[in-house]
C-alpha cells in the first residue's frame, strides 16, 4: 500500500473513531486521555498534591487529565522532544530525559523531591516492520523504569504503555521484582488490533 493511501486510511479510522469525537468534543488534546482515565478508574493512582512525571507527553492529553482531576492541585513535569503548549500546574521541558542537563531541570521542576508516579505513553516512529518497531518500543519503557529508579519515590506508583511481544515478558518480570503488585491492561480506548498494552505497577520498592 502506498504512503498515501496509508495515510487516507489512517484519517478515515480517525474520523471514525468515537474516542477522537469526544476528546475534539470535550476540549482534550488526544484521544489518549481516555486511556488513563480508565486506567485511573481502576487504579484509583490520583491524589491532590501528589507529583508527576509525564514521560513523551505532548501533545499533553495525559498531563491535561491529571491537572484537571486534580483541579491543579499537583505539580507535573511533562518531557517530550516535542515542544507542548502550557498547562497549569505543569513545567514542560523539552528534551531527551536521558540527557544529565535534562534530568537536572527535571530535578528542579520537582524541588529536590522525588515524584509519586512516574507515568509513560511513550511510542517510537513506527516503521511497519515488527523486528524493528518492537526493540525501540522494549527500550523506551526499559528507559521509563530506569527514571523510576531516578526519581520516584519509595512506595510510588508507575504506568507505562507497553507492546507485547519480544522483551515484553521478561520487562514485566523486572517490574515485579521492584514493585508490589503488577497489573497489565488493555483499557478500551485502546484500539483492539493493537499489541498496545499498558503496564500498571504499585508500591515501588528501592
Amino acid at each position: 500500500m502506498s504512503g498515501p493511501r496509508r495515510s487516507a486510511s489512517w484519517r478515515e479510522r480517525q474520523e471514525r473513531d468515537p474516542y477522537v469525537r469526544e476528546a475534539r468534543r470535550d476540549g482534550w488534546r488526544s484521544r489518549a486521555v481516555f486511556k488513563l482515565s480508565q486506567i485511573d478508574g481502576k487504579e484509583r493512582l490520583l491524589r491532590r498534591g501528589m507529583r508527576v512525571i509525564d514521560l513523551g507527553a505532548a501533545p499533553g492529553g495525559w498531563s491535561q487529565y491529571v491537572t484537571e482531576k486534580l483541579d491543579g492541585q499537583c505539580r507535573i513535569v511533562a518531557l517530550d522532544l516535542l515542544p507542548m503548549d502550557a498547562l497549569p500546574a505543569v513545567t514542560m521541558i523539552q528534551g531527551d530525559f536521558r540527557e544529565d542537563a535534562v534530568l537536572a531541570q527535571l530535578r528542579a521542576a520537582l524541588e529536590g523531591e522525588p515524584a509519586d508516579l512516574v507515568m509513560s505513553d511513550m511510542a517510537p516512529n513506527i516503521s511497519g516492520t515488527r523486528a524493528v518497531d518492537q526493540p525501540r518500543a522494549m527500550h523506551l519503557v526499559e528507559l521509563a523504569l530506569d527514571l523510576c529508579g531516578e526519581a520516584l519515590r519509595p512506595g510510588g506508583d508507575f504506568v507505562t504503555k507497553l507492546f507485547q511481544g519480544e522483551g515484553s515478558e521478561a520487562f514485566i518480570r523486572a517490574v515485579r521484582e521492584r514493585f508490589d503488585r503488577v497489573r497489565v491492561m488493555k483499557p478500551d480506548a485502546s484500539r483492539a488490533a493493537s499489541r498496545e498494552v499498558y503496564l500498571v505497577a504499585r508500591n515501588y520498592r528501592l
